[in-house]
């Protein structure tokens, strides 16, 4: 009896952190995985981690993209960077549509990452 109040206790705290994950935070989340990927590294030029996205392609796909506003460039994935920073700071101050707003321009700023 003792023992499961013990690891009841020790595992309240997870518990409490997954319930506390908001949507925004989930989309961060989503996206510094993308950015993290050998395709997005490519287009960076930086090394890719080993966790990347299980989504992401390994590299960018042959051909161009239709809508050229949609081409990954290196400076505009810098600047999305900063705005995930802002939609982090945004979410912890419990703004969700800031955090939202933040979040689909850094998306477009990305583009279509492979």
């Amino acid at each position: 009896m003792r023992g499961t109040l013990i690891a009841a206790s020790l595992l309240l705290p997870l518990v409490a952190t997954a319930a506390a994950a908001t949507p925004c935070a989930e989309q961060i989340a989503t996206i510094e995985r993308r950015l993290e990927s050998p395709g997005a590294a490519a287009v960076t030029g930086s090394t890719p981690s080993a966790a990347g996205s299980p989504k992401a392609l390994a590299a960018p796909p042959a051909g161009r993209p239709s809508d050229p506003a949609t081409v990954p460039q290196a400076g505009r994935i810098a600047e999305a960077r900063g705005l995930i920073a802002t939609a982090r700071e945004q979410d912890r101050a419990g703004n969700a549509q800031g955090c939202n707003d933040t979040m689909t321009r850094a998306k477009e700023l990305i583009g279509a990452l492979p």
